[in-house]
């Protein structure tokens, strides 16, 4: 595993291909990749290591003739899943099967639950002039959510990582739906 997540980083830190458009900004995207490479090889739980949400949630600057950001978003996402992958191996010898498997089992549970709401009532809506996540485009993913967590339903997780809702005035809170979404990718790389 160890080969693999160094080969992987030290093939990310080659230059991405550039865009003539705005792109995600190339020193900063290199000194995230560098602090990535840096962690890895960190001891466990030490101070400032980087963990898989964070890569997760990392957005960059963007800039004209950046990297192309769809180069980038799909090395961090492998980039993501070695960093999963780690922490389920480190969490798997810490607390055993039993205790981890527990856990992705609750939390799966809390989403099911979230999901499983009437349609338009799955999170809370903002205001009338402000824009949020279409509810029906929402409620639509979150069935297929069902599927999954209850019928054994393929989704993928780049599925979850990819999914666009449109705009809507009055639509749900992104913030709530993001982190339900955030919620749904641990479970998956938890589980894999």
């Amino acid at each position: 595993m160890r080969g693999a997540a160094s080969g992987m980083m030290s093939a990310m830190a080659a230059t991405f291909p550039r865009t003539r458009r705005a792109g995600y900004d190339p020193e900063q995207v290199e000194r995230f990749l560098t602090e990535a490479r840096r962690s890895y090889s960190a001891e466990p739980g030490s101070r400032g290591a980087l963990r898989a949400e964070q890569i997760r949630a990392m957005a960059f600057r963007m800039r004209r003739g950046g990297y192309e950001p769809r180069a980038v978003d799909a090395a961090l996402e492998r980039l993501e899943d070695v960093f999963a992958q780690r922490e389920r191996d480190r969490a798997l010898a810490e607390a055993g099967d039993r205790a981890w498997f527990a856990r992705a089992r609750a939390t799966a549970q809390a989403i099911l639950d979230r999901a499983a709401r009437p349609d338009g009532e799955r999170f809370r809506r903002v205001g009338p002039f402000t824009i949020g996540y279409h509810p029906a485009d929402v409620d639509r993913f979150a069935g297929r959510l069902v599927g999954y967590f209850q019928h054994d339903r393929p989704l993928a997780v780049e599925e979850v990582r990819q999914v666009v809702f449109r705009p809507k005035r009055g639509g749900y809170l992104e913030e709530q739906v993001d982190m339900l979404l955030d919620a749904v990718t641990d479970v998956m790389l938890a589980v894999r």
